[in-house]
């Protein structure tokens, strides 16, 4: 085929569709990972975060301002540096908003913003009403001091901040989750207070280790007041690495023999820990808890009641079953992969992450520092020229009266400066004539004492430093709190065995030639009596106890698993096992057999070859059972002959055409 362009191109370039493709993916993934998912190390925000609060506080939605409808601030961010979807952005407002998901929220909402049990239950945006909290302030306090670098938006009609001036490090105090391409953070939160210590010791001790610093930072700090419970020494390796788990278990107390739950993990929910227990007790899991409440409301947010069937029963053991098996206990992956300063994506240690906002702290500073000192130097100047024009006001005045060019004429009789000429001519003739000298030298002097005092700080490392630690220990009063996370030694939650939980009873199962499976109490009974729904019939047997696995065998020599206990009563018809096994529509289950674990068969089909199998290898866990035998086409699967001794037994085999072979199984 030949190639052909259009006679309107005249310059393109030719490359290989293959080079073209791998250059553009690379390019979008690194878009997404610095643009759209990881937090910069700096304010530890992601783009659209920092285009909402610096949209908000453009608004003028300070947290001392009236609240504004949230669709305002949203079409601001999308109009003016944020060109994507609204429901997005919104969304992501409102998790800026909500202090069951931020440790500091950012951003002090009114209405529905959700709630634990659903966070995404929040009103729409025009319902909905909001304005940037105190603790948001910490990113814009020093916006207008020369401390940040900006950027045209999208369309090139305003600039942005590449980056916030972050007076704490939001980066650990918020913690951030996000999924990039090929790469993913969770950085957890934690205390404000801690951090603010770590950072004044880390000031002073320049060359100190991570055991030091976790002498402070103790572990993360979620909104909420339930447990921490992993080891001391796992977060602390967890912190040394980048990477690592953090456990979080309910807090609840001991009421009248009731279980009351007060505090649950960060993101767990009242509502899905109660189907989970209810499931439990359907499933007859939980024969030892007669009920459970949910009691939570805008009182108390969280109280759950988990009400025992007597007072024999172990608390504790029923606690820790609870805990091991439903969201009263959850686990949090760190992996702490942020943007640099350098700009690149990479997971960094506790110590390097406070060592690198330091430096990027420092930095800011000195940049505040010297745009304060420039314009005090600027404004010095100006005084130094209104000063010359009081000790000449007559003349000034004349000049300006009476000269085509008073600028030039004020530069060449009182030797000013083009900026002071221009400051004294900004001043209207009645303010000028009211110039006040005592004023104009107190505020010389004031200025001059910044001056001094500014100077010192820049010229003085250890002033420098000092100067950092006040502005860290002022911030951490003003907006830190306690920790309300403990970290508490519990040991590992163990769920209940299936003895724990049931009676142990002779029971015998019965199937049907259409699939439906029951159980039935004792040995003692006729399966074939039993009644079967009209069309069925019985078609076989199985006398075992109630704690023990069924092994199911379909045509196809896939084998699946059931426990007795699990398993319908045969007082109705039973239930179909395709309602608790994923069975090919073309398979149907031919045998069933006891699942102890100790048990030895003999699998066999009527292609003459076999094998001897242990019972436990039969289990499985998966709906869709595991395959046992590799069935040749048209053979079928012979019922498998439980072996009483692996040395002693022995096999008779018996051909079509009458021969027969015996040999023993070893």
């Amino acid at each position: 085929m030949k190639e052909t362009l259009p006679s309107e191109i005249e310059d393109y370039e030719k490359i290989p569709f293959q080079d073209f493709a791998e250059k553009a993916y690379l390019n979008y993934s690194m878009y997404v990972i610095s643009n759209r998912a990881l937090p910069h190390i700096s304010d530890g925000l992601k783009p659209v975060q920092r285009r909402i609060i610096y949209a908000m506080s453009e608004l003028g939605l300070l947290s001392t301002a009236k609240f504004k409808k949230s669709a305002r601030t949203v079409g601001d961010v999308l109009g003016k540096f944020h060109p994507h979807g609204d429901t997005a952005c919104y969304e992501a407002m409102v998790l800026l908003a909500q202090p069951f998901s931020l440790r500091y929220p950012l951003v002090d909402g009114q209405g529905n913003w959700g709630d634990p049990n659903d966070p995404k239950s929040f009103a729409a945006m025009r319902y909905t009403e909001s304005r940037l909290s105190k603790y948001a302030q910490i990113f814009l306090s020093e916006l207008g001091l020369g401390t940040v670098d900006w950027t045209p938006n999208f369309d090139g009609t305003l600039d942005e901040p590449n980056m916030l001036p972050a007076r704490l490090p939001n980066i650990l105090l918020n913690g951030s989750t996000g999924i990039a391409v090929g790469m993913a953070t969770s950085i957890l939160p934690h205390n404000l207070r801690e951090v603010a210590k770590a950072l004044i010791y880390l000031i002073d001790n320049e060359d100190a280790n991570l055991d030091k610093i976790t002498k402070f930072i103790k572990g993360p700090d979620f909104p909420t007041d339930a447990e921490i419970i992993t080891p001391a020494l796992e977060i602390k390796e967890s912190y040394k690495t980048g990477a690592g788990r953090i456990k979080m278990r309910a807090k609840f107390h001991i009421e009248d023999s009731e279980i009351i739950y007060t505090a649950l993990p960060h993101h767990a929910s009242t509502e899905k820990i109660y189907e989970q227990i209810v499931s439990q007790m359907d499933a007859k899991k939980l024969p030892m808890v007669s009920d459970i409440r949910d009691e939570s409301d805008h009182e108390e947010p969280t109280r759950l009641v988990v009400i025992p069937r007597s007072n024999r029963v172990d608390l504790n053991a029923l606690t820790d079953h609870l805990f091991a098996t439903t969201d009263l206990e959850k686990s949090f992956s760190i992996n702490m992969n942020m943007i640099g300063i350098n700009g690149r994506p990479q997971v960094k240690n506790l110590l390097n992450i406070l060592t690198e906002w330091l430096e990027f702290r420092a930095d800011t500073v000195r940049k505040k520092l010297n745009f304060k000192l420039d314009k005090i130097v600027s404004r010095l100047h100006i005084l130094d020229g209104l000063l010359i024009a009081f000790l000449n006001i007559d003349e000034v005045i004349k000049i300006i009266r009476t000269s085509d060019k008073p600028k030039k004429a004020l530069i060449k009789a009182f030797s000013l400066t083009e900026i002071q000429a221009t400051a004294i001519l900004e001043i209207r003739l009645r303010q000028l004539a009211k110039l006040e000298e005592i004023k104009i030298r107190s505020e010389k002097k004031e200025l001059e004492s910044q001056k001094k005092a500014l100077e010192k700080i820049l010229g003085c490392e250890n002033a420098f430093k000092e100067y950092i630690k006040d502005e860290i220990r002022s911030d951490a009063k003003k907006y830190g709190d306690k920790r309300r996370s403990p970290i508490k030694k519990r040991k590992e939650a163990e769920k209940f065995s299936i003895t724990d939980v049931i009676d142990i009873t002779p029971v015998t199962i019965i199937l049907s030639k259409n699939g439906w499976i029951r159980s039935a109490k004792g040995h003692d009974i006729n399966p074939e009596a039993v009644k079967f729904k009209s069309g069925d019939s019985f078609m076989g047997y199985l006398r075992t106890k109630s704690d023990k696995p069924v092994i199911f065998l379909d045509n196809t020599g896939r084998s699946y698993m059931l426990f007795s206990h699990s398993l319908p009563s045969a007082r109705g018809n039973g239930e179909p096992l395709t309602g608790h096994l994923s069975i090919q529509p073309s398979a149907y289950i031919k045998f069933m057999l006891p699942g102890d674990s100790d048990n030895h068969f003999l699998v066999s089909s009527d292609s003459g070859y076999g094998f001897i199998i242990k019972s436990s290898d039969f289990l499985t866990n998966f709906k869709n059972g595991k395959s046992v035998v590799a069935l040749k086409p048209n053979h079928q699967l012979l019922y498998p002959d439980k072996v009483v001794d692996l040395k002693t037994d022995t096999i008779a085999a018996v051909t079509t055409s009458g021969r027969l072979l015996i040999f023993t199984l070893d």
